[in-house]
């Protein structure tokens, strides 16, 4: 099929022109402006070196590839993957895949550093514990046994008397792990000699302790649930018998006996001293 040269130009939005080197050209420019005179379409003839700028609006397209193009997602329904640009194409493929569809590779990067501390091993534990939903003990013969894991993305190794190790698999959240348990450990290493010296000179009987430890566990609960007598906790029609000795709940409501005792266990936790003979 063979197209006319008035055809091609009428199918152009902009046209460039150089009046640089050939009046020639500027007479073709003028015969442009002419014809085209009834169309928005500029006609400019830029000098040597200008710099010019053309706008392109075009959609983009992702491709889904690999393992996840083998089922259709449904309606509403998310596709999670890598997105990987080349050129200007773009698609959509799973980890797994990223070496078969392109010239990229993936890599795990195992972090390891060095904390001094001289504390109780066990503080730290009890400590993080008060922290981290997770905190479990485990078997390292390296260290003595005395390692533990965090959320099961790091874990805290037991070195000498002056030094601990954490050690993670580094992706987004194993780091602000690693991040909360430094802090943590500089800052026990810190209080530990605040803490030797206050309870040397401390003369409140261990009575005394207790009792306001109850004051406020009894204060802090009533701010939670509501002042109901002593410890008998009501919310929304149910009831909870709490025992402030042993920490054991009664409740027919299954939800409201597991929140009174996950709240009476944080709330004894903040208020009760650690140990310092903790090992």
């Amino acid at each position: 099929m063979l197209y006319d040269e008035q055809d091609i130009l009428r199918s152009m939005d902009k046209i460039e022109v150089n009046l640089h080197l050939w009046n020639e050209i500027g007479r073709l420019k003028q015969k442009l402006i002419t014809q085209f005179a009834d169309r928005n379409t500029k006609i400019i003839s830029p000098k040597n070196c200008q710099s010019v700028e053309m706008y392109f609006n075009s959609k983009k397209m992702e491709k889904t590839i690999g393992r996840l193009a083998e089922k259709t997602p449904e309606v509403g329904e998310t596709v999670s993957g890598l997105l990987v640009k080349k050129a200007f194409t773009y698609q959509i493929m799973a980890l797994d895949d990223l070496h078969v569809f392109s010239q990229l590779s993936t890599t795990n990067i195992s972090q390891r550093i060095t904390i001094a501390y001289t504390g109780a091993f066990g503080v730290l534990k009890h400590r993080l514990k008060q922290i981290f939903e997770s905190v479990e003990s485990l078997p390292d013969e390296e260290s003595e046994g005395r390692a533990f894991g965090v959320h099961e993305r790091l874990t805290v190794k037991y070195e000498s008397e002056k030094h601990i190790s954490l050690h993670w698999r580094s992706d987004p959240i194993s780091d602000m792990v690693s991040d909360s348990v430094v802090a943590l450990v500089l800052n026990i290493g810190r209080e530990i000699p605040k803490v030797a010296v206050e309870s040397e000179e401390a003369t409140k009987t261990e009575e005394e302790n207790n009792y306001k430890a109850e004051k406020v566990i009894h204060a802090l609960l009533v701010s939670l649930f509501g002042e109901n007598g002593k410890l008998v906790i009501s919310v929304d029609g149910n009831v909870a018998h709490l025992d402030k000795q042993s920490g054991n709940v009664e409740s027919e409501n299954e939800s409201l006996k597991e929140r009174v005792r996950v709240a009476f266990q944080w709330i004894q936790n903040a208020v009760k001293p650690i140990p310092l003979s903790v090992s």
